[in-house]
């Protein structure tokens, strides 16, 4: 397979906390092994661990510890040359603007409504559609 350069929205890290048998844990545990590289920039690494320690969704402390080393320990961080005003949720621009300074294949998201279908070499997907992609017989 060859390396594919990706990007994670909040909600599916969020979702891969909250169900350890759902199909966005297998997403993080696939953006976090060769040959996907995960991208990172500062406003997305602040927003996951701003979402994930949100008292209303119940994560363990130990638990957003562990994802958050696990995305810092296993990712790559970029920095955003210039913001960007595309998504209909001025928040998910952040996202653009990492994939756009990783120049990622995928970011992966649960909303996809927010986003354009391309951004530049971008393309937005599911994490189901990441799956079919990169480990199909996991659907099986």
């Amino acid at each position: 397979m060859i390396p594919l350069r990706l990007v994670i929205d909040t909600n599916v890290v969020v979702s891969a906390a909250l169900k350890p048998d759902g199909l966005q844990r297998t997403v993080l545990l696939l953006a976090i092994t060769k040959p996907v590289s995960l991208f990172v920039s500062e406003s997305v690494f602040a927003e996951y661990r701003e979402v994930l320690a949100r008292s209303e969704l119940r994560i363990r402390m130990g638990l957003q510890h562990q994802f958050l080393d696990l995305i810092k320990n296993h990712s790559r961080s970029v920095k955003p040359s210039r913001p960007l005003q595309v998504t209909t949720d001025p928040d998910d621009n952040k996202f653009l603007e990492c994939a756009d300074a990783a120049r990622a294949d995928y970011l992966v998201t649960g909303n996809g409504r927010h986003f354009p279908k391309f951004w530049k070499k971008t393309k937005v997907i599911s994490s189901r559609e990441f799956i079919d992609l990169v480990a199909p017989h996991i659907l099986r």
